[in-house]
């Protein structure tokens, strides 16, 4: 640890602050919502028990899953988030996408309670509850050489719960006119529980219910850990004695003041700068298991606004998956859609910036978009964003679960893409680690980080 802790809170009287915690906590038992509300929970808090770093949705979703199951007295929270506008934030930038049509069962179960979650979130959050869902469903077109692997797909997913139905080209076209179904050899549209919402109305569900449940949200940036050594603690592979933990976070505040927050438990939720959060904590730098990496970094995605000239699919289209990966929705009422695509690995733009390309649409999107609806020829852009992908570039799936060498580190990251339809279950699949000491509803094991280190990735298998 450097030269940052020098500047930390003063030590404070160990009597003084046993005489603070009774007495907040006696204010706390008398009126506990206007506890909260006076601003007594300190602006900047010295110790947690559980730091979350990152603040966006699966942050904001461990943090309200941990406080909801632990309640107003439980577990000390606070979440770390360096930009509270969220301005370049995947969970705000991302088209919210919800869907079954995975090939994981781990995928699949995550976004089945992700709908549920939605169903209920009146129940959970008061009547004006609302992420805006639209009910569209998704379209997953195959050509002739991935088509088995649909079918399988398919099936899998329906015996997990999803509502799904497979179609052959002259059902598609019957029931989409404006699709050209020319080297399509079957597609799968979701009947249920699949479709599209704002993530933005999400992730502030997710805080609003974060705080009014106890969490703290703290506006800083993370510098460093401080690192100790624990004797006592013994890990496989690492000498007897050796062992150095982690339990002090240095912040940097807005202001540029440098503080610390000691915490019992903490974890990194920090989306696509999960893998250099990490290093900080010497995950990829150091020896034995710390020399694997945390395989995440930003990948920045497209997306693409436009009006149809001619008469377009209408109100009832569905999210549409070309086989190429292309894809397109509506957005809205008034005639206009969005659509996107993928680049290959050696097309990835640079990830400095949240500049659009243009010319990508032209040269890669319109053809596709073109030869599956043909009103698409007439078509023009009106407008286009970018954001980030968590990309675990390991095998495109999230990380869940503790860190090996650290007893009190965990990770919720990598969704590549799936994040904010997965950030419910993720967020209550965390809480059941930390406070009931394994899963409780959804088995996410395979998703650990176990995996890096064995080798084993686990892909999804014709999926975008």
């Amino acid at each position: 640890m450097g030269k940052l802790a020098l500047n930390c809170e003063k030590f404070q009287n160990p009597l003084w602050r046993t005489f603070n915690v009774i007495r907040n906590d006696f204010r706390l038992i008398r009126n506990p919502n206007a506890f909260l509300k006076s601003g007594l929970i300190e602006p900047f808090p010295k110790y947690v028990d559980i730091l979350v770093i990152g603040g966006g949705a699966i942050g904001s979703s461990i943090a309200y899953w941990l406080k909801e199951k632990s309640g107003l007295r439980g577990v000390k929270l606070a979440v770390l988030e360096k930009d509270p506008t969220y301005a370049k934030s995947s969970t705000v930038l991302s088209v919210g996408g919800l869907r079954q049509q995975f090939s994981l069962p781990e995928n699949i179960l995550m976004s089945l309670f992700g709908a549920e979650f939605i169903r209920t979130l009146k129940d959970r959050f008061g009547k004006d509850a609302d992420v805006y869902f639209t009910p569209n469903g998704y379209l997953t077109l195959a050509s002739e050489a991935s088509a088995p692997q649909l079918l399988d797909n398919a099936k899998l997913q329906k015996e997990l719960g999803a509502v799904n139905v497979v179609l052959s080209p002259s059902e598609l076209k019957e029931r989409f006119p404006w699709l050209n179904v020319d080297n399509v050899e079957v597609g799968c549209l979701g009947l249920e529980k699949e479709g599209w919402f704002d993530p933005w109305a999400m992730l502030c569900l997710l805080k609003k219910g974060a705080i009014e449940a106890g969490a703290q949200y703290v506006t800083g940036e993370l510098q460093d850990f401080v690192f100790s050594l624990r004797r006592e603690i013994e890990i496989a592979g690492v000498p007897s004695g050796s062992y150095e933990g982690i339990d002090e976070a240095i912040v940097k505040l807005p202001n540029g003041e440098i503080k610390s927050i000691r915490f019992a438990m903490c974890i990194l939720a920090c989306g696509g700068d999960s893998g250099e959060v990490a290093k900080i904590a010497r995950i990829g730098t150091g020896e034995g298991i710390l020399s694997v990496p945390l395989p995440i970094e930003k990948r920045k995605r497209y997306v693409y606004c436009f009006n149809c000239q001619e008469e377009g699919p209408g109100l009832n289209t569905p999210m549409t998956i070309d086989n190429t990966g292309t894809y397109f929705r509506r957005d809205g009422l008034g005639g206009t859609y969005i659509a996107g695509l993928s680049p290959f690995p050696e097309e990835e733009p640079q990830t400095d910036n949240l500049d659009v390309d243009h010319q990508y649409f032209d040269e890669k999107i319109w053809p596709v978009l073109a030869h599956r609806v043909p009103a698409f020829n007439s078509i023009k852009v009106k407008s286009a964003w970018s954001g980030f992908y968590d990309f675990n570039y390991y095998d495109e799936n999230g990380i869940i679960g503790p860190h090996p060498y650290y007893h009190n580190l965990l990770i919720a990251a990598g969704f590549s893409g799936h994040g904010i339809q997965q950030a419910p279950a993720v967020g209550r699949a965390v809480s059941e680690l930390v406070l009931d000491g394994e899963y409780q509803t959804i088995t996410l094991t395979r998703l650990g980080f176990d995996r890096l280190i064995v080798d084993k990735p686990i892909r999804e298998i014709c999926i975008v």
